[in-house]
């Protein structure tokens, strides 16, 4: 992620935004296309940074290795409000000011990710305005006269944010375990790093033997990653009994449960379904926030085929509270599906969805459109597996109760 954010401009100055939505040109996690997102790499080495946080975003800190620094935005201190941030690095020894919302990060580098959101109207440009106007990030030093942000638009850009599975995985962590301080993550993993030649003031100079097996092993554990993935056996991540339905999380959102690591959820929901983690996920809001169930099999266990054609049905009283949506992802980058369509997805919004006569909604999958379901359709590829998450946008009491759910994902003879 911090190589694609800098190849658009340095860090602390240069703010990513999606401002019409997210697309299947950028190789990114799990994304969705229903609001903007903005992306900024952060670097601390030069001292204090204030963070000048948009009103009305959701949005988090991340560190370099993944972990939770803070929320920012709606689930964050400044509620929504905006706000002044300032992220004071590690040992760190200087004065803080008040007036502002004190981080602390055990790591130099992080990322700030947000969503913006449309107004009553649908439109996306006020939110994306509102960034443009206020958001700010400039050297507590600077704070009389702060530089200015620069913002990209990157809505049709491609480029990728998902990590390498080849020798170059072990470059890039080499790179990250000599950049930061040894306590800014625990001692066991950088043990792990340490035993194959990865240590912090030690060059990596693995000899022939040891990089062809480096190379077996970002392959085997890519692959390793998809199979727990894409074959969950947690049975706590099903939403339901014979269900293919189930939850990215299992456990808090450090994936542990009663302190104990939860291994093979851990594995797909830092490394490979995702970027990023929140407290924020765990909340359940009835009429707020959204939930999420992701399926990667149809109604009969059998991974999901492009070449094939599927139907979701959802049943009547869909219960949310704002709206729903349906995205298609590739298999190999975990990002949306790239196909002729503008985005590989539906949502209860979309100008030509078509319920049916009770409240409930079909879905359709494959190649081709079924006749006269073409604004019910979305397109897959023949030969490429995928997966799919429904979103409830303001999820009501009967997704929590679970005495509503969604239909399996059922092949069409």
């Amino acid at each position: 992620m911090k190589k694609a954010l800098l190849q658009w401009g340095p860090a602390n100055a240069t703010l990513l935004i999606w401002e019409n939505r997210i697309t299947p040109k950028t190789i990114f996690w799990m994304t969705q296309n229903v609001t903007p997102y903005s992306n900024i790499w952060i670097d601390l080495k030069e001292g204090p940074l204030v963070v000048e946080i948009p009103p009305k975003v959701l949005g988090m800190i991340n560190d370099i290795w993944g972990s939770w620094v803070a929320d920012v935005g709606f689930t964050g201190p400044d509620k929504g409000e905006g706000g002044k941030y300032l992220l004071v690095p590690p040992g760190y020894e200087g004065g803080v000011p008040e007036g502002y919302i004190v981080l602390r990060p055990k790591a130099f580098e992080m990322f700030i990710f947000w969503r913006s959101f449309p107004d009553e109207h649908g439109d996306l440009k006020p939110g994306v305005d509102m960034i443009k106007k206020t958001a700010r990030v400039y050297p507590l030093t600077s704070a009389g006269n702060p530089p200015a942000l620069t913002f990209v638009d990157v809505t049709d850009k491609y480029f990728c944010l998902v990590p390498p599975t080849d020798y170059t995985f072990w470059e890039y962590l080499n790179e990250v375990v000599q950049a930061e301080p040894s306590n800014s993550l625990d001692p066991i993993t950088l043990g792990f790093f340490r035993s194959i030649g990865i240590r912090k003031g030690v060059p990596f100079a693995p000899d022939e033997r040891m990089k062809a097996i480096l190379v077996e092993a970002a392959a085997v554990g890519a692959a390793t990653a998809r199979a727990l993935t894409f074959r969950m056996r947690n049975k706590e991540a099903y939403y339901y009994e014979n269900s293919a339905w189930r939850s990215f999380f299992v456990g808090n959102y450090e994936v542990q449960e009663d302190g104990v690591l939860i291994l093979d959820a851990y594995s797909q929901a830092y490394f490979l379904g995702g970027a990023g983690t929140t407290p924020a996920e765990e909340q359940k809001m009835i009429g707020q926030g959204s939930q999420y169930a992701s399926a990667f099999v149809d109604a009969e266990g059998r991974p999901l085929d492009g070449g094939k054609n599927y139907k979701l049905h959802l049943p009547p009283n869909i219960p949310v509270n704002n709206f729903w949506s349906v995205t298609v992802y590739d298999n190999q980058t975990r990002s949306q599906l790239q196909t002729d369509q503008d985005w590989p997805a539906l949502n209860s919004r979309n100008e030509g969805f078509r319920l049916n006569e009770d409240g409930s909604a079909d879905v359709y999958f494959g190649p081709q459109p079924p006749t006269g379901k073409e604004n019910n359709w979305i397109q897959t590829i023949p030969g490429k597996g995928w997966n799919v998450t429904l979103r409830l946008y303001g999820p009501l009491e009967s997704w929590f109760d679970k005495t509503w759910r969604p239909g399996e994902i059922e092949l069409v003879r």
